[in-house]
């Protein structure tokens, strides 16, 4: 796989997560994500480090399978999330995107800069989360799944919820 390749794949699987989020395509989304999926928003462990270790370390989202990833939606789904409901409005911006094909022709590690403007319908508040975004893309079959998001948020102030559909 050529690094045009691996970018025009990661590109478009990362542009369908931002706009399933803002579109509440529930389902098309959680189909992005490998079985074995990894989302993680890291806290941050002072003003120049993010944490590092799940096991050890505070995060502001950790959900280690897609498994989870799918017990989240249902919640919010099912209006069983007070905190998200009413959900917000939101529109994730993807940028700066890179990718690099890993081994073979069943990897691909990306970045990308990312920026989720919020409208919290309920204050009538708005709101920004801005950081980069990694992740770890899987061939399977013929699909890329995601098997790993990790979004270190440049603004963890918290000034609103955060969850899978605000980052």
């Amino acid at each position: 796989m050529t690094p045009a390749e691996a970018l025009a794949a990661a590109a478009d699987v990362i542009h369908r997560d931002a706009l399933y989020l803002d579109e509440r395509r529930w389902d098309e989304w959680l189909a992005l994500y490998h079985d074995d999926a990894e989302f993680w928003v890291p806290a941050w462990r002072n003003e120049n480090e993010p944490t590092a270790d799940v096991e050890s370390e505070i995060s502001l989202v950790y959900l280690s399978s897609r498994e989870q990833l799918a017990e989240r939606v249902a919640r919010v789904k099912g209006g069983r999330s007070p905190a998200s409901s009413p959900l917000p409005r939101t529109a994730h911006a993807v940028s700066n995107l890179t990718a690099t094909p890993g081994d073979g022709e069943r990897e691909i590690a990306a970045q990308a800069v990312i920026a989720t403007h919020i409208y919290d319908v309920r204050r009538r508040e708005t709101h920004l989360f801005f950081g980069r975004a990694e992740f770890r893309l899987v061939r399977v079959g013929a699909d890329w799944k995601i098997r790993r998001k990790k979004i270190v948020l440049m603004n963890d102030y918290l000034s609103t919820i955060v969850d899978f559909y605000t980052v």
